[in-house]
């Protein structure tokens, strides 16, 4: 059997290239090479897609969540709670506003926020909780906005992981007060270099991230308030444009996947699949499963040609960035013990049923063979 690898973004191009080369082409002969027409087009139909009114495109998913802060006026003294179990740049974002963060822990099901955990964590000073749609799994909204609006925090939805889930009906983006959307090329909807976008019902709030990305202004040369240059460049927005005519069968094809792992690998001992939840459409940006042997697993795999990945090896409040001196970290042991824990599968749109079945009787054996299972 060929490798596996864990995603394959070349295939992908390939598959599409006459399509994506056209409109890298287009913008290299218009030269709107920073914003222009054919970033405006990808923000009304992605904010469209999401069921939203705005969406701003901007550099890259740690500006969209830092962009949204400072809107919002989110600065020195005020706290935002999120996860543990999630990329350092929810908390880069936070920190970047001069803001405290404070970490909850996750729910051990949906590996997203635990709302106990979070309500635990709220004092005077929180201004924002922001849950994460973790590995496309949408979290668990409308606990965060019932523990919210009595205390008038806001809701900031990372969606960087979730293009196209849907929480009760509603695809993630439109339920909290904005969501931050990162495009990194191995995202479900991802660009050929660094993009992001907000995405928000909130009319003046979109007005003023607008100018908070670009200088600050809305006409050339006329700056309003100061601001930053996190604009999103042309050709992502045409790239990311073409993709995203494809992106609903691209998170089809990551369920099939997810299906076929589910279904062939339930019975294996050891495993813990991740969960879904009938008001929920989870849409595997990771198929993350847990394991009680986890690194032996993965080496296992290594050599078998199967590339996995660890998503994330260290929680946030154990990492030397965030820990503070003379003062012991918060004790959070569902974080931890995830993980200790956790291993993410290959899964891609354009991965093979026979890749899959390669995974699946890899894992198995591996199961036999340190286990005794099935013998």
């Amino acid at each position: 059997m060929k490798p596996v690898p864990f995603l394959d973004l070349g295939l992908q191009y390939q598959n599409h290239r006459a399509e994506i080369d056209r409109a890298i082409a287009e913008v290299i002969e218009s030269s709107a090479f920073i914003g222009g027409r054919f970033v405006e087009r990808f923000e009304k139909r992605f904010a469209s897609f999401c069921g939203a009114k705005r969406a701003v495109g901007v550099a890259n998913g740690t500006c969209a969540l830092f962009l949204i802060l400072q809107a919002l006026g989110i600065g020195p003294d005020d706290e935002v709670i999120l996860p543990a179990n999630t990329f350092i740049a929810t908390a880069e974002a936070v920190s970047a506003c001069g803001a405290r963060v404070v970490f909850a822990d996750v729910d051990p099901d949906s590996y997203n926020l635990d709302p106990a955990s979070c309500a635990a964590m709220i004092s005077p000073q929180t201004k924002a909780i922001i849950p994460v749609h973790l590995y496309g799994q949408p979290a668990d909204m409308e606990a965060f906005l019932q523990l919210a609006r009595p205390r008038g925090i806001a809701v900031i939805e990372d969606a960087a992981q979730a293009h196209g889930a849907i929480y009760r009906g509603q695809k993630v983006g439109g339920l909290g007060i904005a969501a931050g959307f990162s495009f990194y090329p191995g995202k479900n909807l991802g660009a050929y270099g660094d993009a992001g976008a907000i995405v928000t019902n909130d009319e003046a709030l979109a007005d003023r991230i607008a100018m908070l990305r670009d200088h600050g202004r809305k006409a050339k040369y006329l700056h309003e308030i100061p601001a930053y240059n996190m604009r999103m460049d042309g050709l992502q927005g045409a790239i990311l444009d073409v993709k995203l005519n494809y992106l609903p069968a691209w998170n089809q094809a990551r369920q099939q996947i997810a299906r076929r792992y589910a279904e062939q690998l339930h019975q294996v001992p050891g495993l813990i699949l991740p969960k879904t939840f009938k008001d929920r459409e989870h849409v595997f940006h990771l198929f993350v499963i847990q394991v009680d042997r986890r690194d032996p697993l993965q080496k296992w795999l290594k050599e078998r040609g199967i590339e996995t990945g660890i998503h994330y090896p260290v929680p946030l409040h154990l990492q030397p960035a965030y820990r503070l001196p003379g003062s012991p970290p918060p004790r959070l042991p569902v974080a931890e013990r995830l993980a200790e824990r956790i291993l993410s599968l290959p899964i891609y749109p354009e991965m093979k049923p026979e890749q899959a079945q390669w995974v699946v009787e890899a894992i198995t054996e591996f199961a036999r063979c340190s286990l005794g299972w099935g013998t």
